[in-house]
């Protein structure tokens, strides 16, 4: 049975992450666990240079020198202390990536359309983690700046399991709960890993089922199977198409919700089930 080809983001991070993110991700658990068991204090520079490690090899050292000037220009600019300069910064970084000579630079450095894209939307959520550092630098005193080191910040922008598609966690909660010392069970890290591995399979199974038989993305594509769909019908394909973007999310979001267990970090909550909500607020959040 052919799959539906037309869901683009199923099937970019599925390819990309069977070829290497998956691995780069079974390493920052081996990394993350060794270091739990053995340098609990410098988890966070061991998870740091992990991360530095693994954006060098997937994105090439021009793709990895992009993402740390966009983290020196923010610092630099959060050194104002004034939370609409960092936006500005933002929103200006931001449009840089849509620069026609820029983006065929860029372009120039990769042998494939879609390794230009992983480097398109890794900046593009990196920046998100370089606007919640600064801001959460200006919002702070004197007196806790200490916590917003660029050191800090390193840490929390190449933390690997959210670097290439989310989900989102603030600095502060990434810092706070980063620095509380745990003692490492390895039975209960294993239960967790074993149970999440488990889950995370049934919902991959799910999604794979729906976009080999129900061809919801192709259907919306083509103009005359939805021209002779009766009201009803077109609703149907409305659900299924939300159902589908649910639970290719709890896929996507629940790997590295998983990992940030493993390292001992309470992850962003799950996707509410779409069936269940009245408001959309929540799902673009």
């Amino acid at each position: 049975c052919l799959q539906d080809p037309m869901d683009f983001e199923w099937s970019y991070w599925i390819e990309w992450g069977r070829e290497r993110i998956l691995w780069l991700l079974a390493g920052h658990l081996l990394v993350s666990q060794v270091s739990r068991l053995l340098v609990e204090k410098y988890k966070p520079w061991c998870l740091m240079v992990y991360g530095m490690a693994a954006c060098w090899l997937l994105l090439g050292i021009k793709g990895f020198a992009v993402i740390l000037f966009h983290a020196v220009i923010s610092f630099a600019v959060a050194q104002f202390q004034l939370s609409l300069l960092t936006w500005v910064c933002s929103l200006i970084l931001l449009s840089t990536l849509r620069i026609p000579a820029v983006e065929e630079a860029k372009r120039k450095w990769y042998d494939t359309e879609n390794e230009y894209y992983l480097l398109l939307f890794t900046v593009s959520v990196r920046c998100l983690f370089c606007t919640s550092f600064s801001l959460e630098y200006c919002w702070h005193g004197p007196a806790q700046k200490s916590s917003h080191s660029f050191l800090w910040m390193l840490a929390y922008v190449f933390y690997y399991p959210m670097f290439h598609n989310g989900p989102l966690m603030n600095f502060d909660e990434f810092s706070k709960q980063m620095r509380r010392q745990e003692a490492f069970c390895l039975k209960t890290n294993l239960s967790i890993l074993i149970v999440g591995i488990i889950r995370i399979f049934f919902w991959w199974c799910l999604a794979e089922l729906m976009i080999h038989l129900m061809y919801i993305h192709a259907l919306y594509s083509s103009t005359p199977p939805l021209e002779a769909a009766s009201y009803w019908a077109l609703g149907g394909l409305a659900l299924a198409q939300v159902l589908f973007f649910y639970v290719k999310y709890l896929v996507l979001y629940g790997v590295p919700a998983l990992l940030l267990q493993m390292d001992g970090l309470k992850p962003p909550a799950l996707p509410c089930c779409v069936s269940l909500m009245h408001s959309f607020t929540k799902m673009w959040r």
